[in-house]
């Protein structure tokens, strides 16, 4: 399911957050469905562009590497490939055309680094003296979010006129922001072993958010300027789609299908994600929920 996601597999949550008030409500959904291109397996679909491209994961059926891609709002689909990469991720993108990922390069001892890709200019991005960097998000005004590895721990940063912010938990080894809107609020996911919770962050104060149903843990990948924001609640080893906005959370439900994923939500409310019609079988979606 990617890297973030295979890391948070096996997370388990034992908090709830005071805040929330609904846990079983259904959101009335539109979905608009689509697959990979030939010759690749959808692996994950992450954030969403304001004018409506998708961007995530393919794996290349013939050499078996995992690349990122682009969805323009045409539905055409485009590969891509990081310089010198093993893999590539693709999480975020913004209005202006500017996509964020990260990619394992191929060196004898590979580290993972963050990269800004704007048409066909690729910007790499180094914590300074991590191990490896992840670039997960950029917001309108190009202040992006990230993680960085250092010794045992992942903390996280924001990322603004190339100066970083620490954003990492009090007594937890393990950050991860997933997402910024245009008001440089923040929701990711903090863990401490085997604990795993969901979090909103702005102006250095952490707001803790978890789904009450998620017996195995919550992560939080995607937040509009509006304040809607969009996260995953996790089983022993899937994963459920929901919103949560004011308190309440509303479940994203695909007729039919096994599994429902939320990857991120733009300003105008529409929601990608991926859906699991049995196992193996996966399509992409976007949607606007009520």
């Amino acid at each position: 399911m990617g890297l973030l996601r295979s890391a948070f597999a096996v997370a388990a949550c034992l908090l709830l957050s005071s805040s929330t008030l609904f846990a079983g409500k259904t959101a009335s959904c539109t979905f608009q469905t689509f697959s990979a291109p030939s010759g690749y397996t959808l692996s994950t679909v992450q954030g969403i562009g304001d004018d409506g491209t998708v961007v995530g994961q393919l794996l290349d059926n013939k050499t078996q590497m995992f690349v990122g891609f682009l969805r323009s709002p045409g539905g055409a689909v485009t590969p891509y490939a990081a310089p010198k990469s093993s893999t590539t991720w693709m999480y975020g993108q913004n209005s202006t055309g500017s996509s964020t990922g990260s990619y394992l390069d191929n060196g004898n001892t590979p580290h993972v680094h963050g990269f800004f890709l704007a048409g066909n200019n690729f910007t790499q991005v180094d914590y300074p003296k991590a191990t490896s960097t992840w670039l997960f998000d950029v917001n309108q005004l190009g202040a992006a979010v990230g993680s960085y590895s250092k010794n045992s721990s992942v903390n996280g940063f924001l990322l603004v006129n190339n100066k970083y912010t620490t954003i990492a938990y009090p007594n937890y080894q393990v950050t991860y922001p997933m997402a910024v809107n245009d008001n440089n609020a923040v929701v990711g996911s903090y863990a401490n072993g085997f604990v795993n919770n969901g979090f909103l962050w702005q102006n250095g104060k952490f707001t803790t958010i978890n789904h009450p149903n998620a017996k195995y843990g919550t992560i939080l990948t995607g937040i509009n300027d509006a304040g809607l924001i969009v996260g995953n609640r996790l089983s022993a080893d899937n994963e459920f789609g929901f919103i949560y906005q004011n308190g309440a959370f509303k479940n994203i439900v695909y007729s039919g299908a096994k599994l429902t994923i939320a990857g991120g939500i733009n300003n105008n409310g529409v929601i990608s994600g991926q859906i699991y019609l049995t196992g193996t079988n996966t399509i992409g979606y976007t949607a606007t929920c009520k």
